[in-house]
């Protein structure tokens, strides 16, 4: 019962126009699919943030790489677009990227996006 009123609590983002299964299927950006949803994630970061780690990886698939950060913080890197991570994904790439940064207790604090790693 505890775990069905914790999830019922955590924030549900709304993905109308999402490619959710375009995204997933783009393991590391490296089809090409990914870098025709950057203008959605972007205009919609904002109802990205307060998800958490767990819902985050449910919908969007696990992430391309996953980073411990000080303070109990991590982030999700998706890449959006080919690159040398491509052939091996611990290939240091530049390639343009989302990042999830989640606060410790696992909620969707920070989203960037950059070329290479946060």
């Amino acid at each position: 019962m505890l775990i069905g009123l914790l999830s019922s609590c955590t924030k549900q983002p709304d993905l109308r126009g999402f490619d959710v299964d375009k995204f997933v299927q783009d393991e590391a950006g490296c089809q090409g699919s990914r870098s025709s949803q950057v203008a959605w994630l972007k205009a919609h970061k904002e109802n990205l943030k307060g998800v958490s780690s767990n819902d985050i990886e449910d919908i969007l698939g696990k992430p391309d790489i996953q980073q411990l950060a000080d303070r109990n913080q991590e982030y999700y890197i998706y890449f959006l677009e080919k690159g040398p991570h491509c052939d091996k994904i611990t290939n240091p790439s530049q390639a343009y990227c989302m990042a999830f940064r989640f606060s410790a207790i696992g909620l969707a604090t920070e989203i960037t996006f950059q070329n290479g790693l946060p």
